[in-house]
């Protein structure tokens, strides 16, 4: 008689696309078979009647890393709690490695203060064996930011790489590469990287190419500009045969969303043509963005230091204050949700605490740059929630949260969290397949899954078969729910009732445990 650590029985088990009612036997940390299991014996047995047993979610556009909450709260039990599983940092041209010098990681971290953090790794390799060293909730695997290898190499400079330095920073993404990093990420919206040459991208996006990898962007620009943002990544990704992915796909503000048609008869074209092509979406109308992005493009091409400076010296500050008025924005929609010195502004939407300090929203946003060294972020409602009903039902969209993991004992005391870090998976369950019926839930669950491992190559996840890892959930369809709540109230999600990560129990019942189980994953 075949005995078990772990029994799951009766459930709806996602196979594929579709569901089996299956029985899923666990030993140590993999499944060890699935199928008719009556009779047989375990340590625990979980009933699985009437749920839907899945592979553990894999989140492909997480920030835990870069905002520090990976050591801060290890046991990412937001993501937990949800059923992530697996997260993939290094995202949006930012990773904690490779750093050329260790302080090169102040312009990198987010929104923690890491000045008096003892970084001791420089390469990749050592980044993952240091995080090894530390108990995770999730598995964890790395990209390498773009942003991170020019800082190494230009320093704090914004500007066009030299062909030297077009080979040191390919030289680096090599070998961070064979130290078992998953691909490149880069965000050229940000001002560090906005006169990134086509030249730079092309070398980086060919060794990509050559080791089989990811390249993984957001995008230059999600509004009316949009179009040629994805443009140019099409023409590198033709030119390299890299994979391409989009990063939270999304146009912002009603001037894009006129032109949601031609994005997707653009992206469509392409993979017609055979270009891998894919993207990611998260299910909520408000986005977090950067405050200092909403500033004009010659005040960004000289990267965070010139920014500062041109607040500064008063004929500059005077020329932006005049560019921000000249725009049309409303002020009552953006809420502030993070800053790095100020808790007691966060919440408020930019017009209340303009009123309250009596200053004009534009004075207000620049006060708050500066005295934040640019560390704010805003949540600002300019998505389509139709637009992304639409896209999560293409072949080539997947879901992720966009999101950073949190202890839900402990709210943060300088970030406003987005519901997106609590509940992104959960509620896209809810809207799209029990709510509107977009999508079956086996074809969702395939998108939150399997379709990430496949685009990372993670062979041995992301499915529930004989000699795959023991990464699973056990969910109720008709319980799931999470509720989107802005206002720093870490929201509660409902259905989710087991997870497991590496066939340890990460949640029983609805309720955390404190096993961590999550490893450090390298591609192969």
């Amino acid at each position: 008689m075949a005995s078990y650590s772990i029994l799951i029985k009766g459930g709806e088990v996602l196979r594929g696309r579709k569901f089996e009612r299956l029985d899923v036997g666990i030993k140590d940390d993999k499944i060890q078979e699935v199928g008719d299991l009556s009779g047989a014996k375990a340590e625990l047995l979980i009933d699985a009647s009437g749920k839907y047993v899945a592979p553990g979610f894999i989140d492909l556009t997480s920030h835990s890393d870069t905002h520090w909450t990976l050591f801060a709260f290890p046991g990412q039990e937001s993501l937990l709690a949800q059923g992530i599983t697996t997260i993939l940092g290094g995202n949006c041209g930012a990773s904690l490695a490779p750093l050329v010098k260790a302080e090169d990681i102040g312009g990198i971290s987010k929104w923690a203060d890491v000045r008096e953090i003892n970084i001791n790794w420089q390469s990749t390799a050592e980044f993952l064996r240091e995080l090894e060293k530390h108990s995770l909730g999730v598995n964890f695997a790395a990209l390498v930011g773009h942003g991170t290898l020019r800082r190494g190499v230009l320093g704090h400079e914004s500007r066009k790489a030299s062909r030297e330095e077009i080979s040191k920073l390919t030289f680096l993404l090599e070998k961070s590469l064979e130290e078992g990093a998953f691909g490149l990420s880069t965000s050229l919206a940000a001002a560090h990287a906005r006169n990134t040459t086509a030249e730079e991208l092309l070398s980086l996006f060919r060794e990509v190419g050559r080791a089989g990898g990811l390249t993984k962007h957001h995008l230059r620009d999600e509004g009316k500009n949009i179009l040629p943002a994805i443009v140019e990544l099409i023409s590198l990704g033709r030119q390299s045969q890299a994979k391409i992915h989009f990063s939270h796909f999304k146009l912002l503000g009603r001037q894009a969303w006129e032109l949601f048609p031609e994005t997707l008869a653009l992206i469509e074209s392409a993979r017609e043509e055979e270009l891998h092509l894919t993207l990611d979406v998260f299910p909520y109308a408000r986005t977090g963005s950067l405050l200092y992005l909403l500033l004009p493009p010659w005040v960004l091409e000289g990267g965070l230091d010139k920014i500062l400076q041109s607040l500064r010296e008063p004929s500059r500050r005077q020329a932006i204050l005049e560019y921000l008025k000249s725009l049309t924005l409303h002020y009552d929609q953006m809420t502030i949700a993070s800053s790095l010195r100020d808790k007691n502004i966060l919440g408020k939407t930019i017009e209340a605490a303009a009123q309250n300090s009596g200053l004009e929203p534009e004075e207000l946003i620049l006060k708050l740059l500066e005295v934040n060294e640019l560390k704010v972020s805003i949540f600002n409602e300019v998505i389509s929630l139709p637009h992304l009903e639409k896209l999560i039902a293409k072949e080539y969209a997947g879901l992720a949260s966009d999101g950073v993991g949190y202890n839900l004992k402990e709210k943060p005391a300088f970030d406003l969290p987005h519901p997106r870090s609590f509940g992104a998976f959960p509620r896209a369950l809810e809207i799209f397949c029990r709510q509107k019926e977009i999508l079956p839930w086996p074809e969702l669950l395939y998108k939150m899954s399997t379709f990430p491992a496949e685009l990372l190559g993670l062979k041995d996840r992301g499915r529930v078969e004989k000699g795959a890892y023991a990464d699973l959930v056990v969910l109720d369809p008709s319980a799931i729910e999470s509720p989107p709540d802005y206002s720093g109230v870490m929201p509660k999600t409902k259905g989710i009732e087991w997870v497991l990560v590496n066939g340890g129990v990460a949640v029983k019942e609805g309720f955390l445990s404190p096993e961590l189980s999550g490893r450090v994953l390298r591609r192969k």
